[in-house]
């Protein structure tokens, strides 16, 4: 049984919840403008954790013929054999459910809007199969996280935008960026195999120097937002400080991979990015509570 459940979190890839699930806090310590309380705290975790492996699930079922053909990919869970469809399916319908139930718990309002996250989620593994954008529609995907963060500590959204509307938005299109910006850096390693399939991804159809001026941009432009934020909720020395921490380990990120070397694409996009996801977390939550 416990070798079962450990396959289901390698399917999933829980470590990189690493990723996102400190922006659904970030989201609901922002809103909270303190500590929030623990009944969400709980079921925000719940309903990230329910949305990200549903849709890692859908993701890896639906490329699953792919990944068969990928050589670095070809070992995964699915494609090797390790797991079954039904498995899958089941782990999809418990994920969903999961995510709703915890929804639900929250407020209306995180109910009303939960149904969003499947559909986009559909919608993701396809576009590589049309259009160059799908590393901007997974970065959505992860930037769900902190606006349900945020929805869950105050059930409203308002039109025409507010300040906490505005930050809000702030912290979408930052983390959209972000997640975009880094995709594309781990999409170098499928550069070829995309070519030669005819998948449209950024590096495939505009080559590897555009990728990582792209990448980088969108790094930049991240950091913009985060600094808007800062101004918007009028956020103190130590969000500032974390902001340069940030800063620091993008730089970093973009220095460790060149256009003709790939070898530290997963230090890359692993271990730098899990540092910039805490590290805002750990430096936003600080200057709030002080």
């Amino acid at each position: 049984m416990l070798a079962r459940l450990k396959l289901y979190s390698d399917f999933v890839v829980i470590k990189h919840s690493l990723f996102a699930i400190p922006f659904a806090y970030l989201g609901a310590f922002l809103a909270s403008r303190g500590i929030p309380e623990p009944r969400i705290l709980f079921w925000v975790g719940l309903a990230f954790l329910g949305a990200r492996s549903a849709a890692m699930a859908l993701n890896n079922l639906i490329d699953k013929d792919i990944d068969a053909t990928n050589p670095r990919t070809a070992n995964r869970e699915l494609p090797a054999g390790k797991i079954t469809l039904r498995e899958v399916w089941g782990i999809i319908l418990v994920s969903y459910l999961l995510l709703f139930y915890s929804a639900y718990k929250l407020n209306p309002l995180c109910l009303m809007l939960a149904p969003i996250i499947p559909v986009t989620s559909i919608i993701y593994p396809y576009l590589k199969r049309l259009f160059p954008v799908s590393h901007y529609v997974l970065g959505l995907n992860l930037a769900y996280a902190p606006v349900g963060g945020w929805l869950a500590v105050t059930g409203v959204f308002n039109y025409p935008f507010g300040t906490p509307e505005i930050a809000m938005l702030l912290l979408l299109f930052a983390v959209t960026l972000w997640v975009g910006g880094f995709d594309l850096i781990y999409s170098l390693q499928d550069i070829d195999f995309d070519k030669k399939e005819g998948l449209y991804s950024i590096p495939s159809v505009y080559g590897v120097k555009s990728t990582l001026l792209l990448s980088f941009a969108s790094h930049i432009l991240m950091l913009g937002l985060l600094v808007g934020l800062m101004f918007v909720l009028k956020l103190g020395i130590i969000f500032k400080a974390g902001l340069v921490i940030i800063a620091i380990l993008i730089w970093y990120e973009h220095t460790l991979v060149k256009a003709d070397n790939f070898t530290n694409v997963p230090v890359a996009f692993f271990n730098v990015n899990a540092a910039v996801s805490l590290s805002l977390l750990v430096f936003t939550v600080v200057d709030v509570l002080i």
